[in-house]
């Protein structure tokens, strides 16, 4: 465990220390704070719901649905049963461009959160796969960057949103495809 924990500590001070830059301050500031990409959620979505057909429509009520649950089971069941300090709390020398807050570190509610919508979104829409397990990555060392929270937050959200995010892509396709039976099973008897 002591191992464990010393790997942690290393590569939280190389993110947190040693790459350390105003640039990079800037740039995971800015992707890191979830009111920032609102409105191109809010874009993003209503092109699935209006112009992915009946995928991109199933997509929008499961992702809300699946964002719901990993938010709440991240925040209210695992930060609470782990208590893990955050970093900028528990080391005295942490860089915090953001400032730090008095919540519970483990797991990374951002990791889990993107890392669910990275997996759901590419079972369903394969093509933008890459985009979005970057885009999930960058939301995530950012947290690791600013002094929110230790590698292994990351890693252990990242691993239950992405569980999450297939098991309601599996439940989104399973849907579809009773609902395409459905409709193909109406037009041949009609």
């Amino acid at each position: 465990m002591e191992v464990f924990y010393s790997l942690d500590l290393t590569i939280f001070y190389f993110l947190n220390h040693t790459i350390s830059t105003g640039f990079l301050d800037k740039f995971f500031s800015i992707i890191t704070n979830v009111n920032n990409w609102y409105i191109a959620y809010l874009i993003l979505l209503g092109i699935l719901f209006f112009k992915a057909g009946r995928t991109g429509k199933i997509a929008v009520i499961g992702i809300i649905i699946l964002i719901t649950v990993t938010d709440q089971i991240g925040y209210k069941l695992l930060k609470e049963f782990f208590e893990r300090a955050r970093p900028c709390n528990a080391l005295s020398d942490v860089l915090t461009p953001l400032g730090c807050t008095g919540s519970y570190s483990f797991p990374s509610n951002h990791a889990i959160n993107n890392f669910a919508a990275a997996a759901f979104f590419s079972k369903l829409f394969t093509k933008y796969k890459i985009v979005l397990f970057v885009s999930a990555f960058l939301v995530a060392i950012s947290r690791v960057y600013l002094g929110l929270h230790y590698p292994s937050d990351i890693i252990a959200g990242a691993a239950i949103g992405m569980i999450f995010g297939y098991i309601f892509a599996l439940a989104a396709l399973k849907i579809n495809y009773q609902l395409n039976n459905k409709q193909n099973l109406n037009s041949s008897n009609s």
